[in-house]
């Protein structure tokens, strides 16, 4: 069965951008068959969203395409990752898993209970994760049918403080976390990062979050495919944990759209 069509949003660019802003975690919304399986109340569950939510990315991922000289396309989720997280790839990352956080969470940012630690992640796979895995690898292979190469810009955000989930949270929490990959981040596009998002405090690298977003498909394999994550440490445009965006925001979405500029 296939996903719900408000599962996720492929936003049209211009037609040579390479570049496909992809904007995971942004989104709250539960579907009523997916809540059934959730072991929280109305309050716990409102609680638990505003820590893993990457609350207002899609908004920055929107002003800044509305502010770069050339329209990149992005492809944001439209649930929450408490529905399916669509980085975690099933039978990977299992250090992830360790902390019940796979595809398919059993676990909250507290580690505690959020389903059973029996669910079967399978159903939620199908329904959700394996949709949303295809159309990311259409749209990053449309771009590269249409210019020759694709640029996968991660746009995520995290804590102040580290939670209880962190496996590495003891680390340096910059106000701009890059995440790479040795194969799909080239020097280049990491010191582009660097210099857009000079303006916004300091920035690190991978950590406290590493890494970087790109579909199997492509992975490891082709070269033309490049990916860089952009982890906004949330005190720098927002009120934490779930409140409302300042003036912060405003500043993160031009230098997005100054990197943007230069891909």
């Amino acid at each position: 069965m296939p996903a719900p069509a408000a599962s996720f949003d492929l936003l049209p660019g211009a037609a040579e951008s390479p570049v496909l802003l992809h904007v995971p975690h942004s989104a709250r919304a539960i579907p009523d068959e997916v809540r059934t399986g959730i072991l929280l109340d109305d309050t716990d569950l409102g609680r638990e969203l505003d820590h893993i939510t990457d609350a207002h990315t899609a908004e920055i991922a929107e002003r800044a395409a509305e502010l770069a000289g050339l329209t990149p396309w992005r492809f944001v989720n439209r649930l929450s990752r408490l529905v399916v997280d669509p980085e975690r790839f099933p039978g990977e990352r299992e250090e992830m898993l360790a902390v019940g956080m796979g595809a398919v969470y059993t676990r909250t940012t507290h580690r505690e209970e959020l389903r059973a630690a029996d669910t079967d992640p399978r159903p939620l796979v199908e329904r959700y994760f394996r949709p949303y895995a295809r159309a990311m690898t259409e749209a990053v292979g449309e771009r590269l049918a249409a210019t020759g190469r694709a640029v996968v810009i991660d746009v995520h955000s995290y804590p102040t403080k580290a939670l209880p989930y962190e496996l590495h949270g003891t680390g340096p929490r910059p106000a701009v976390c890059l995440g790479t990959d040795p194969f799909h981040t080239p020097p280049e596009l990491r010191e582009a990062a660097r210099t857009a998002f000079a303006g916004c405090g300091r920035t690190g690298l991978d950590s406290p979050f590493g890494g970087t977003y790109v579909p199997l498909e492509f992975y490891g394999t082709e070269r033309r495919v490049s990916a860089l994550m952009v982890e906004i440490r949330r005190d720098t445009y927002m009120t934490e944990p779930g409140g409302p965006a300042g003036e912060g925001l405003k500043r993160l979405a031009s230098a997005l759209a100054a990197l943007v500029d230069t891909l």
